[in-house]
């Protein structure tokens, strides 16, 4: 058997350590909250090299006496608890002892700190877990601590760190939740030089949330305040128009303290349910306070994990707290008037002014220029033999824009117009017309114009006579094609045989996708892990056909997406795209954007339940039947089904 050794204090320290400190974002976590323990209302925090180089964080709060100084980087040396039932009821974010010695295993720490009773402070240097130095200070009551060169002596640590700016993120997902957690506390964050948060300290939660995710974010909260003989449940819920395609920003609080609970979550969405749609997830900002000893944060080495004596009472302070206030709250949406007004101003003057710019983005084409304006008074059409084929005239199929369409050849016809004298000389001024101009007296002149129509040649013919017909009998419930192929009755899923063509669509143009511009670029507010991903994907959606820019501060801006989405709720589009990216950081590219297709074909799909006209079904139901691939949406689902007239036959007795 092995010989059992006592490891060397340098080495469970760095395995400590790997446990405490798992990135710069971690070691900011606990030092924080060391500052609200200590009592601080006012905690600045600023990072450089995404924190990896350089972390400080200042606060007023109670400081450390001298004398303390070297138990305070000593391993599980604390001041929140002495004896083990302190565990049965921690009131502190922190209560192991484990932080500070931890961060300075793996990095160079300085230390200022003076306490109220101190005239002069304390200036601390540890580097590796030793002590290089003790000295007096001068320095204001509170404590200021400064991280350099996180895990320079564990270079097998330092290779798994990720960039600085996603290093960045993590950390400000860390200062946005302690603003958030304690709205008391005034927090400012600063990032390689610039100050991105600021919040009041004011004490009200709805402040910290404008200041942390912003304006449009708070106006969509409802508050939320209720209890039972246990807990007491208070903020803000979103309401359910504002649901999210994910669960990023749903955020819990136990007594202060950052936590992730299955509990209290399903107790969220069931008091949300019949009330938002499937797959769309509510938003919260909620804080729970309960008796100490009701909860048991010893579970986790983060500490973001808890338990709780009674989980029945917490679902059910959740869910009456949450569904009183959608009761009360949630009223029935109006729609700003002088809003739509402007909005449908702008779209007239972009068509009017821009007519070529607008028609080249949507079809990705050159616009040649436009002829000279003719006055033209009268315009009449002399056929030159009357048409005798009975088939319709061609309409415009909404399921598939680009479906080729064959016309029968039209007769040449010849076009009489009265065009106007080329001699402008006699004109009546005293007669202008509506649009400022004025009507010339010469009497037009006809001229005969013969305009001869060639025929265009079909892009695609049916040689094979052995092909059975298609005829679309109808629609049932709004959903499903009824279609006569041969000797079968088929059932087409219209949402999911059009999510198809378009997935195959998106495919095929292989990046190239043709994208809309904005008349007015759209912010989207991110949570700090979505915006972290997105930014790290921007070349990927601009394969996908969303022109995206960094906007700064946890928000970016769209100006352009792509055509296929013509309609669609491009904000939520791109919030439900960057949950996915958050959540499959790992994946590799061509997953991201083949996930991307699928999530905008089934946007731009027709819906279940929408109107179609019998052309339309008839043209959609030759364009499935046409394609052998189509057997299948992008999710899985069947596309079609069917039954054979033999079926049929049977189930009435005919043989």
């Amino acid at each position: 058997m092995p010989k059992i050794n006592v490891l060397p204090r340098e080495i469970y320290e760095l395995i400590a350590a790997g446990e405490v400190v798992e990135r710069p974002s971690s070691a900011v976590k606990e030092l924080l909250e060391n500052s609200v323990d200590a009592g601080a209302d006012s905690i600045t925090l600023e990072i450089k090299a995404g924190g990896i180089k350089y972390i400080r964080i200042t606060d007023n709060g109670c400081g450390i006496a001298r004398e303390d100084v070297r138990n305070a980087f000593t391993g599980h040396a604390t001041s929140k608890i002495t004896v083990s039932d302190d565990l049965d009821c921690v009131a502190t974010l922190g209560f192991r002892g484990e932080a500070l010695a931890s961060i300075a295993a793996v990095s160079r720490v300085e230390m200022f700190t003076r306490t109220a009773e101190e005239e002069t402070g304390t200036h601390a240097v540890v580097e590796g877990g030793q002590f290089i130095s003790i000295d007096d200070a001068g320095c204001p009551v509170g404590t200021t601590i400064v991280v350099r060169d996180i895990f320079y002596n564990v270079p097998a640590r330092m290779k798994f760190l990720k960039k600085d700016v996603t290093e960045a993120n993590s950390v400000a997902a860390v200062a946005d939740r302690l603003a958030v957690s304690h709205p008391e506390i005034a927090v400012r964050f600063i990032r390689d030089g610039k100050q991105t948060l600021c919040s009041s300290g004011d004490g009200k939660l709805i402040s910290a949330v404008y200041a942390v995710y912003g304006k449009d974010f708070a106006d969509s909260l409802i508050p939320v305040s209720g209890s039972n003989s246990t807990v007491k449940v208070e903020g803000y819920v979103s309401k359910p128009l504002n649901a999210r395609a994910n669960r990023n920003m749903q955020l819990f609080y136990v007594n202060g303290r950052m936590v992730r609970t299955k509990t209290a979550c399903a107790a969220l969405e069931e008091a949300f349910k019949g009330s938002v749609m499937v797959g769309k997830f509510p938003s919260c900002v909620l804080n729970l306070t309960m008796p100490y000893n009701f909860v048991d944060v010893n579970v986790h080495p983060a500490k973001t994990e808890v338990r709780f004596a009674n989980e029945k009472e917490v679902f059910s302070a959740v869910y009456y707290a949450v569904k009183s206030a959608l009761e009360q709250g949630d009223k029935t949406p109006t729609q700003d008037a002088s809003k739509i007004i402007n909005q449908r101003v702008q779209k007239q003057l972009f068509a009017a002014v821009e007519p070529a710019k607008q028609l080249r983005f949507q079809q990705g084409v050159s616009v040649a220029p436009q002829p000279e304006k003719t006055f033209v008074k009268n315009v009449s059409y002399i056929p030159a033999q009357e048409q005798t084929s009975s088939k319709p005239v061609a309409e415009e199929n909404v399921f598939q824009k680009s479906a080729p369409v064959i016309y029968e050849e039209p007769a040449p016809r010849t076009v009489v117009v009265e065009s106007v004298s080329d001699d402008y000389s006699a004109v009546d001024e005293s007669e202008p017309d509506l649009l400022g101009g004025y009507t010339p007296s010469v009497k037009p002149q006809p001229v005969e114009v013969k305009v001869e129509v060639q025929q265009m040649t079909p892009e695609i013919e049916i040689t094979d006579e052995e092909k059975p017909q298609v005829r679309a009998v109808g629609e049932l419930f709004s959903t499903y094609i009824l279609v006569e192929y041969g000797n079968e009755l088929l059932l087409i899923d219209k949402h999911a045989a059009h999510e198809r063509i378009i997935y195959e669509q998106l495919k095929a143009q292989n990046k190239n996708i043709p994208s809309q511009m904005l008349l007015s670029p759209i912010p989207v507010h991110l949570s700090r892990e979505e915006y972290a991903a997105v930014i790290a994907d921007i070349d990927l959606l601009a394969d996908s056909g969303f022109s995206v820019e960094d906007f700064g501060d946890g928000t970016v801006i769209v100006s352009e997406y792509p055509v296929i989405l013509e309609g669609a709720d491009i904000a939520a589009q791109l919030t439900e795209i960057a949950g996915y990216l958050a959540e499959n950081i790992r994946d590799v590219t061509t997953e991201k954007l083949d996930w991307i297709f699928h999530s905008a074909a089934c946007r731009a799909a027709v819906k279940a339940g929408d109107v179609t006209t019998e052309y339309e079904l008839q043209q959609f139901a030759e364009r499935v039947l046409s394609m052998p691939d189509i057997r299948y949406c992008p999710h899985g689902r069947p596309v079609l089904a069917g039954f054979t007239k033999r079926d049929i036959e049977k189930l009435f007795g005919r043989v």
